[in-house]
C-alpha cells in the first residue's frame, strides 16, 4: 500500500478490529488506539505488528513516532452505546477528530474520518448521494451521534483548509459480519442473536423500513481504497441492495436455520425509513462496489 505504519483509532471494535487485520495482512505496521469501553482485545489478533494503546482519543492519542495513515473509527456505534454515553458520544466525534487530525498534521500524514449514512438522518433524497445535507432532528435521542459524525466532518473539512491536512471523509452504511457484539442492539447481530435462542424477533414498527447492509470485508476494502487515494470525500460506502427489516429478519431466521416467530414492538424515535447509498462516486474515485451479497454474507459470518 506503501503504508509503513498506520494508527487506527477505535482498533478494538468491531470494525476497527477489521481494518487492523486487514493492515496487517498488508504488512503494515499497526498502531490500535481504544479505550476498550465498547471495544475488546479479544478482536485482535496476536501480531507482532501490533501494538495496542489504552487510552481515550478525546484527551490524547499517545502515539509514540511517525505514522503513514491515521484511521479515525473511534465512536460508540450502536444505539445502546451511544444513548449510554450521549456526551461521551458527542465528545469523541469532535475533540476525538481534532486529536486524530492532530496526530496525522505532526506525521505529515493521510488521515480518513469514519463518518456515517446517519449524517442524513431520515433522508427525504433517495437515494442519498454525497451532496444531500441530510434531515436530522439535532436534539432528538438519536442526535448525539448524528451530530456527533456531523461535527466530526465539519472538523475535518475545517482543518484540512486551515492546515493543508490530507483528509478524507467516508460515510459508512449500515455493516455487519464477525465480531459485532450480540447485546450491541443493532439490527443484524439483534436477529441473530434472537434466532440462536429461539427467542422472538422484534421487529420496530411495520417493519417495512429498509437498510442497506454491507458486509465487513467489502467496507474495509472501501476504506483502504480511500486511504490509498487523495480524494477528500465525502465519499459513501456501503451496499446498495436495499431490503425492509422484515426481509432481514426472515433471511437471519433462515440462516440460522431458526424457528423463530416475528414480533412486533413499538417504533424507534426518529428510525429513518429508508437507506440507500448512492456509490457512484465510490466507483468512480475508488474502483469500489461492495462484492457480497447478502445471504452470501449472513451465511458467512452467521451460519
Amino acid at each position: 500500500m506503501g503504508i509503513e505504519r498506520a494508527a487506527v483509532t477505535g482498533g478494538a471494535g468491531f470494525l476497527g478490529s477489521h481494518v487492523c487485520r486487514a493492515l496487517l495482512d498488508r504488512g503494515v505496521a499497526v498502531v490500535c488506539v481504544d479505550d476498550l469501553s465498547t471495544g475488546s482485545l479479544d478482536n485482535l489478533p496476536d501480531d507482532p505488528g501490533l501494538e495496542v494503546v489504552v487510552a481515550d482519543v478525546t484527551e490524547e492519542l499517545p502515539v509514540g513516532g511517525r505514522v503513514d495513515l491515521v484511521l479515525h473509527m473511534a465512536c460508540p456505534a450502536s444505539p445502546v452505546d451511544y444513548l449510554a454515553r450521549p456526551v461521551g458520544t458527542l465528545l469523541t466525534g469532535g475533540l476525538g477528530t481534532l486529536r486524530a487530525l492532530e496526530l496525522a498534521h505532526r506525521s505529515g500524514a493521510r488521515v480518513v474520518v469514519a463518518s456515517t449514512s446517519e449524517v442524513y438522518g431520515d433522508p427525504v433524497e433517495h437515494p442519498q448521494r454525497e451532496s444531500y445535507w441530510g434531515n436530522v432532528n439535532p436534539i432528538g435521542p438519536r442526535s448525539v451521534y448524528d451530530e456527533a459524525k456531523r461535527y466530526g466532518e465539519a472538523m475535518t473539512a475545517a482543518f484540512r483548509r486551515e492546515h493543508g491536512v490530507d483528509t478524507g471523509i467516508v460515510r459508512i452504511f449500515n455493516t455487519y459480519g464477525e465480531r459485532m457484539r450480540p447485546d450491541d442492539g443493532r439490527l443484524v447481530p439483534t436477529f441473530v442473536r434472537q434466532a440462536r435462542a429461539g427467542e422472538p424477533l422484534t421487529v420496530h414498527g411495520d417493519g417495512e423500513q429498509t437498510r442497506s447492509l454491507c458486509h465487513v470485508d467489502d467496507l474495509v476494502a472501501g476504506l483502504l481504497a480511500m486511504a490509498g487515494s487523495d480524494h477528500p470525500g465525502p465519499v459513501n460506502l456501503g451496499n446498495p441492495e436495499e431490503v425492509t427489516v422484515l426481509e432481514v429478519a426472515r433471511r437471519v431466521i433462515e440462516v440460522t436455520g431458526s424457528s423463530s416467530p416475528l414480533r412486533h414492538v413499538a417504533a424507534m424515535t426518529d428510525d429513518p425509513r429508508r437507506r440507500k447509498p448512492d456509490i457512484t462516486l465510490a466507483g468512480e474515485v475508488l474502483g469500489w462496489s461492495p462484492k457480497i451479497p447478502l445471504d452470501e454474507g449472513l451465511r458467512r459470518s452467521f451460519g
